[in-house]
């Protein structure tokens, strides 16, 4: 084998991403986006061919990414993929091999300008970088994502460069920061935008239907399948997938998935035939991948795949001069703030109000932020949100929040029904602390403390997570088992709570 046909085993490369993003004290500055560019050489002549996706086919049937007309050529010949910050090619079991400069490889790393011949075609292969400096955009918005804050207008410059692409995409960021309002943006951004997406979220499908839900199966392959099932990438054939919370996908489950990105191709659970899929995939975290990857539990060659592009949504707490343009885009677009005659029931909020909301640090970032102004909505007796209609624990700081039901003081009696009649407002933030803090024997009032303080905790973190157990249970880093527990003995519901069984939990969110 000569030097321009190395096997990839036997080479050390660093695992960089492909598509960079340049950093300068913490900020985006650059980005290079790479593209692979192929000139077939026909009679004389030099077709050039340039892909922006990750994964290339080539072969003589009309399902490839480039279709050769020629009878040497196998219907799917080979396939050309980027791996770190370099590419390899790897030969789909031809009749007639693949060769690099005419020597004959299996798979091999493709350098440029070198020769690739399939059958009695030939290509000139050439990695074509493009660097784009990167310049915050003027926008508030891009898309469903709002924002005015520069990060966001940074992350609306990346996204206009690598929306309309076919990259890989991992979104990280805290839960409720609006993952899946920036996947399906992309989507909506890309040519793909008259496909299908379909969300898939990882944490929240029981193990045993995983598999299953993301590949499809055959009748009979299991217990129940009583008929053929198109998995998720089959589904989102011509659009985009969204993986949602992609760390809590189990580790068995990581090579078929690594698969997909690699071979675009899956095999359903019970089947023996590969079966094609054209999808763009964008994954979305909560989790730090590389320390779950040095933790062994996220598989690294996974982990380099996914990682074409990857961006950091910030919380809202670092972006905090946003709140008030996405509470004015919630009252002008949410079906809550309508009357049943389709108008506004809200169109403004009092400016001690928004201060409060200022003041707070949003754990759950946008979409606890969402949920407060739906509640507020709800509680406002005029077209003005008035700090009355936000949540004790943001209208009065420092304050415990208080459950909404009856609670026995021990050395004396009492109710939050009873409590909300005094005007906590004109308290001081001790005396309000007071108000709430038990009396009487210590033991007792510990347990009636720790009671009370599960129970709240227990409803602010569903509260902030949109109902949605698996996260608020990831949230408060408890097994979600132990979660429900918790839910059961204070007899707190979630509106969708809905389960196959006693481990599964909410798809939304």
């Amino acid at each position: 084998m000569s030097q321009d046909s190395v096997n990839p085993s036997d080479v050390s490369l660093p695992p960089q991403s492909a598509t960079k993003i340049t950093y300068l004290d913490g900020r985006p500055t650059e980005i290079t986006l790479r593209r692979v560019k192929l000139e077939l050489m026909r009679e004389g002549k030099v077709e050039t061919h340039v892909f922006d996706k990750d994964v290339v086919t080539v072969g003589a049937t009309p399902d490839n990414d480039l279709v050769l007309e020629d009878e040497t050529v196998s219907r799917n010949h080979c396939r050309i993929f980027q791996e770190g910050d370099h590419y390899l090619i790897r030969d789909l079991d031809s009749t007639n091999g693949s060769f690099i400069n005419r020597v004959r490889i299996r798979e091999a790393w493709l350098k440029p300008d070198c020769v690739v011949s399939l059958g009695k075609s030939e290509m000139r292969f050439a990695p074509v970088d493009e660097k784009l400096r990167i310049v915050p955009s003027d926008k508030q918005r891009f898309g469903e994502i709002i924002g005015r804050d520069a990060k966001m207008r940074e992350i609306y410059a990346i996204f206009e460069k690598i929306a309309p692409s076919d990259a890989t995409i991992v979104i990280e960021g805290e839960t409720g920061t609006g993952k899946e309002v920036v996947a399906r943006t992309i989507h909506q951004e890309s040519r793909r935008r008259d496909g299908p997406f379909i969300v898939f979220d990882c944490g929240a499908v029981p193990e045993n239907l995983i598999e299953s839900e993301l590949f499809g199966h055959e009748k009979g392959s299991f217990t129940g399948a009583i008929s053929t099932r198109l998995g998720v990438f089959e589904l989102a054939t011509g659009g985009t997938v969204f993986l949602d919370e992609l760390g809590e996908l189990q580790l068995d489950l990581q090579p078929k998935l690594l698969r997909v990105l690699e071979q675009r191709e899956v095999k359903r659970v019970g089947g023996t035939r590969s079966i094609k899929v054209d999808v763009r995939i964008v994954a979305a975290t909560n989790r730090d991948l590389e320390a779950e990857v040095k933790a062994g539990r996220f598989r690294e060659d996974l982990f380099y795949r996914l990682s074409v592009v990857r961006v950091n949504l910030p919380p809202l707490r670092e972006r905090k001069d946003d709140i008030p343009l996405l509470i004015k885009h919630f009252l002008r677009t949410c079906n809550f703030n309508r009357t049943k005659d389709g108008q506004r029931k809200v169109v403004n909020i009092s400016r001690a109000t928004l201060d409060k909301l200022l003041e707070y640090n949003w754990p759950g970032n946008v979409r606890e932020l969402l949920n407060v102004i739906e509640r507020a909505v709800s509680f406002a007796d005029t077209n003005t949100i008035e700090v009355r209609d936000l949540p004790d624990h943001i209208a009065i700081p420092h304050q415990r929040l208080v459950s909404a039901h009856h609670v026995d003081m021990p050395g004396g009696t009492g109710s939050v029904e009873g409590m909300a009649a005094f005007n906590a407002q004109d308290m001081s933030d001790e005396a309000a602390l007071a108000l709430h803090m038990p009396t009487g024997k210590f033991k007792d009032a510990k347990e009636q403390w720790i009671s009370s303080f599960e129970r709240d905790y227990i409803e602010n973190l569903l509260r902030s997570n949109d109902n949605n157990i698996s996260h608020a249970a990831r949230q408060a880093d408890i097994d979600r088992k132990y979660f429900r527990k918790l839910m059961k003995k204070y007899e707190i519901s979630a509106a969708d709570d809905m389960s196959y069984d006693d481990s599964t939990e909410s798809t939304q969110g």
